[in-house]
């Protein structure tokens, strides 16, 4: 009878209370059995049950599993840490859930920056869509935001969801994580040309999040970066904002929706001078923020006004707030508000019946969608859609080429005959007519004119069945799809609210209560009452 083969060795590397590299079989070594081995080759050797093994953030506690059923591999590193008594037995399981919960914390990092990452080029290079919803960049007034560089763009958009998810964090006081995030979106958005940031107060608003969180962390260990970052954010908000706000209030139609961050703004900036000595600054500053807090305070009056018109009263107070306590340029704020949410539902819509028919035009060789805004363009002269998308797809989205073919009979009639033969042997093993034979018989622009709204002969747009062929139509070189976390993907999207008015909106709330302890702490000091 033959003998059963030896278990395969594997090395493991220790460190700690002995520090070596042993050799073991995975399949056969139980926990037990390498405790055993570290105690003895320990100096002087020591009672194993005093010996704690850790690999992976995770304590190996004794059972019948194989360390290879534990997950241990060849190369695995495992940490031997040796006991004095049971107190230190639950230091080390704290230590274990330490690393392990640090160990996650930055998986979890890793794996935002990758998404936004990804996400970002997908949306910035004309990828095909992978998803039912496009990622754009709008000003404040909703209007899409134009790049010359691809790579300012794409660094612009992972900034934007970084700090999006950031924010995200911030509303649940998870300040620490939210810190790390926001240090991941600072690095994004330097990546971005520094002429375009200084017109956006994004950045501006970046590092005020930053310094919010240390505040609320309490640490005073970043009391000289804090004070860098605020000036910082002055300059930033200046340059975006323009002197005193100018350019910012001219763009909202004269509103003060930038009170809060002033506040929270200069509430940092007392409390910076305050630890660093300079009591009469801090004095000026907390005193300026004071007077903006009062502004915030919503009347009840006023309140009770625009809720009678049918406002509800968390809307009716952020109104309020962002327009100084002016009821009528509030009731202003709320029609334009709505009107915006109407349209941006009715944008969305259309944007999602957009990229539908752009999935059905397929890839183009280099793994592209095809340019719906060419292809408008090109079909409001009156071409085929179905036309112009093979012959965008074709051609690399090359508007030039594309027109070429279209307006050369020669190619036109070559392109509409290939997607012929490709429907007649798609027909003859589906028994479907993926494209009408209606269809293929357009050699030469129509009439109609799908951009001046006028009726149009041109046939819908081919269902998934035809697009099948088209695809097929020009095979593109073998693709290799990323990677995606569509989970943390869609975490990330679905804090996209493109509202632009939400930084701006800010609950004040803990700013009143700092600023109380503030005024006080500065009164006791200076000896009299701000």
């Amino acid at each position: 009878m033959d003998e059963a083969p030896a278990p395969a060795m594997a090395k493991l590397k220790v460190a700690g209370a002995w520090s070596g590299t042993l050799e073991v079989a995975l399949d056969a070594c139980t926990v037990q059995m390498l405790r055993a081995e570290v105690a003895h080759r320990s100096n002087g050797g020591c009672d194993p049950t005093r010996i704690n093994l850790i690999c992976g953030g995770k304590v190996l506690r004794d059972g019948d599993s194989t360390l290879l059923q534990l997950g241990l591999k060849n190369n695995g590193k495992v940490l031997a840490t040796l006991m004095a008594d049971a107190r230190n037995a639950m230091e080390v399981e704290q230590e274990a859930k330490k690393a392990k919960d640090q160990e996650d914390h930055a998986n979890k990092l890793t794996r935002i920056w990758e998404a936004a990452k990804s996400m970002a080029k997908r949306h910035s290079d004309g990828s095909f869509p992978l998803n039912d919803y496009n990622i754009e960049l709008e000003d404040q007034n909703g209007k899409k935001v134009m790049f010359g560089s691809e790579s300012d763009r794409r660094a612009l958009m992972m900034g934007l969801m970084l700090h999006a998810n950031a924010k995200g964090l911030l509303k649940k006081e998870n300040y620490k994580d939210a810190l790390d995030v926001l240090t991941m979106a600072e690095e994004a958005f330097s990546l971005c040309d520094e002429k375009f940031l200084q017109l956006i107060d994004n950045v501006p608003m970046l590092q005020l999040d930053m310094v919010w969180c240390y505040f609320m962390l309490k640490d005073i260990s970043c009391l000289t970066v804090a004070g860098t970052r605020l000036a910082r954010t002055r300059k930033g908000f200046q340059s975006s904002h323009g002197k005193d706000s100018t350019r910012f209030r001219a763009l909202q139609a004269g509103r003060h929706a930038d009170l809060a961050i002033y506040l929270r703004l200069e509430l940092l900036e007392g409390v910076v001078a305050y630890y660093n000595g300079d009591f009469e600054k801090a004095q000026e500053s907390i005193s300026s923020a004071q007077i903006k807090f009062n502004q915030l305070q919503v009347p009840d009056e006023a309140l009770s006004l625009l809720m009678s018109m049918g406002y509800k009263e968390r809307s009716a107070k952020r109104a309020l707030r962002l327009t100084g306590q002016d009821v009528q340029s509030a009731v202003g704020l709320l029609v334009e508000e709505r009107e915006k949410k109407t349209r941006r539902i009715e944008e969305n819509l259309q944007r999602r019946d957009e990229i539908m028919e752009q999935k059905r035009y397929g890839k183009t060789p280099n793994n592209k969608a095809v340019d719906m805004e060419k292809l408008k363009e090109l079909a409001s002269i009156g071409f085929e859609r179905y036309l112009v998308a093979e012959a965008l797809r074709i051609n690399e989205n090359d508007m030039e080429k594309a027109l070429d073919v279209l307006t050369d009979p020669e190619k036109n009639c070559a392109l509409q005959s290939t997607m012929e033969s490709k429907r007649k042997r798609s027909t003859q093993t589906t028994d479907v007519a993926l494209f009408p034979a209606a269809l293929l018989d357009q050699a030469v622009p129509t009439t109609s004119n799908l951009q001046q709204g006028g009726p149009s002969s041109a046939p819908p747009a081919p269902d998934l069945q035809q697009q099948q062929l088209v695809e097929n139509l020009l095979p593109p070189p073998p693709h290799v799809e990323e990677a995606r976390d569509a989970e943390m993907e869609d975490e990330l999207a679905n804090e996209l609210r493109g509202d632009a008015l939400a930084d701006y909106d800010i609950d004040v709330t803990k700013e009143g209560e700092a600023l109380s302890e503030y005024a006080t702490l500065l009164s006791s000091v200076l000896g009299h009452q701000l």
